[in-house]
C-alpha cells in the first residue's frame, strides 16, 4: 500500500479512510482480502494507531469491510453484486438505537431564543411572499451543510423547500411524469405508497432482505424509479451495505432512470462520518435526494427539502416552477440562523453521542 498523507490537511483519518475506500471500489483489494494491522498500517503511513482504527471503524462502519475473529479487517466489499455483510461494529449501534427512540429534544430555549431574533432582525421582510423554491438564504445554508455533513456539492437553485417528504413525494411524480413505474421497498414507510397510489402511480414491491432490497427482485423489476431509504428503512431498520448501495447506483445508470433517495433519520448515524449518499455515488446525476427536518427538529415545523439532479433543474422550472412554496417565510428564516449559528449541528452532535453511549452501555 502507498497512501499519501498529508499532515497539514485535517482531519488525517478522512485521507486514509478515502484512500482504502477507493482501492476496495476499484478492487485493487478484492473481496475477503484482508487489511494490514492497524499497528501496520500506522508505523507504514507515518500516522498515529487511533487514525488508522477511526479510518477502519468508518470503513466497517459503511459495509465495506468487517472485523474477524483472528483475522482482522478483511474486505466484505463485491462491486459485483450486493451480498456484503454489515460490520458487527455498526451492527452493534443499530440494535441499540432500534429499541431506544428517546433522543434529546430540540431544546425549546435555543428554538425560542432563535424566533425572536429572526424577528427583530428580518422586521417586515418576514411577511413577504417565498421564493417559489424556498427562501434563498436557506437553500444556501442547506447547500453548505450538505456539503460539510453529507458529501453533496450542489448549487443552491438545485434544492426545493417544501412542506415535508409527502408533498415532495407529489412534486417528484408529477415531475417525472405519471406514465412512470416506481419500486419501492416492501416493508417501507407506510405514507410512501399512500402518496404514490393517491396519485394513480403503479407501484412495484421489492422485498428487503438483511443488507438492503432483494438483488434478484431489483434486477427483474419493471420499473424505472426506485424510491428507497439505504440509511435505515422503516420499520424494518434495515441499512443497505456499500455492496447494495453501488447496486443501486448500476441499477440506475441503465436506461432513463432514477433514484429518489430518502435520508430521513441519517444524521442520527453514530459514525462521525455519515453514510455515503447515493446522490455522492452517481455519475449519472439521477439521484434526487429528499430530507427533511421532522427528526432532528420537530415534526411540526413541517419542513423538507429535495436536491434536483441538475439536467432537472430547468425542466423542474419549467413544470412546476409556479408552485407557491409550502413553508411560511418566518421559519424559513428560523432554520436559517439554527444552520448557520451551528445550534443545529450541535444538536445533531448531542443526539449522536446519547445514541453512541446507549449503544455502548448495553455491549
Amino acid at each position: 500500500m502507498n497512501y499519501i498523507i498529508d499532515k497539514e490537511k485535517r482531519p488525517v483519518y478522512l485521507q486514509l479512510y478515502n484512500q482504502i475506500r477507493d482501492d476496495i471500489v476499484n478492487e485493487i483489494l478484492r473481496f475477503n482480502s484482508k487489511l494490514p494491522s492497524i499497528r501496520g498500517l500506522a508505523e507504514e503511513t507515518g500516522v498515529s494507531t487511533v487514525t488508522v482504527a477511526h479510518a477502519y471503524e468508518l470503513l466497517c462502519d459503511e459495509g465495506y469491510v468487517e472485523p474477524r475473529e483472528r483475522s482482522g479487517f478483511v474486505v466484505c466489499f463485491r462491486k459485483k453484486d450486493g451480498f456484503a455483510a454489515s460490520a458487527s461494529l455498526s451492527r452493534k449501534y443499530h440494535s441499540a438505537y432500534h429499541t431506544d427512540h428517546s433522543y434529546p429534544d430540540f431544546s425549546l430555549s435555543v428554538l425560542s431564543k432563535t424566533m425572536r431574533k429572526v424577528i427583530t432582525e428580518h422586521g417586515d421582510l418576514l411577511l413577504e411572499k417565498s421564493p417559489n423554491l424556498g427562501c434563498t438564504e436557506l437553500r444556501e445554508a442547506i447547500k453548505n451543510y450538505l456539503r460539510r455533513n453529507r458529501g453533496i456539492t450542489v448549487d443552491a437553485e438545485q434544492i426545493v423547500i417544501g412542506s415535508g417528504s409527502e408533498y415532495l413525494y407529489g412534486l417528484i411524480v408529477e415531475l417525472l411524469g405519471r406514465n412512470r413505474i416506481f419500486a419501492i421497498e416492501s416493508p417501507s414507510y407506510k405514507k410512501i405508497e399512500q402518496v404514490y397510489k393517491a396519485t394513480e402511480i403503479r407501484c412495484e414491491l421489492l422485498p428487503l432482505q438483511q443488507t438492503g432490497i432483494d438483488s434478484k427482485a431489483l434486477a427483474e423489476t419493471s420499473a424505472d424509479i426506485l424510491h428507497t431509504t439505504p440509511y435505515r428503512s422503516y420499520p424494518s431498520g434495515v441499512t443497505a451495505t456499500a455492496s447494495k448501495r453501488h447496486e443501486y447506483v448500476r441499477w440506475a445508470s441503465k436506461g432513463e432512470r432514477y433514484i429518489i433517495e430518502d435520508d430521513f433519520e441519517s444524521e442520527f448515524s453514530v459514525s462521525t462520518k455519515p453514510t455515503e449518499t447515493l446522490f455522492a455515488l452517481s455519475e449519472h446525476d439521477n439521484v434526487i435526494y429528499l430530507n427533511t427536518f421532522s427528526k432532528t427538529i420537530s415534526p411540526s415545523l413541517r419542513i423538507g427539502y429535495m436536491v434536483l439532479p441538475m439536467h432537472l433543474v430547468d425542466v423542474y422550472k419549467e413544470k412546476l416552477g409556479f408552485y407557491s412554496c409550502t413553508v411560511p417565510t418566518f421559519m424559513q428564516y428560523v432554520l436559517t440562523e439554527l444552520i448557520d449559528n451551528g445550534d443545529f449541528e450541535r444538536h445533531i452532535n448531542r443526539v449522536r453521542r446519547t445514541i453512541r453511549k446507549k449503544g455502548s452501555d448495553k455491549t
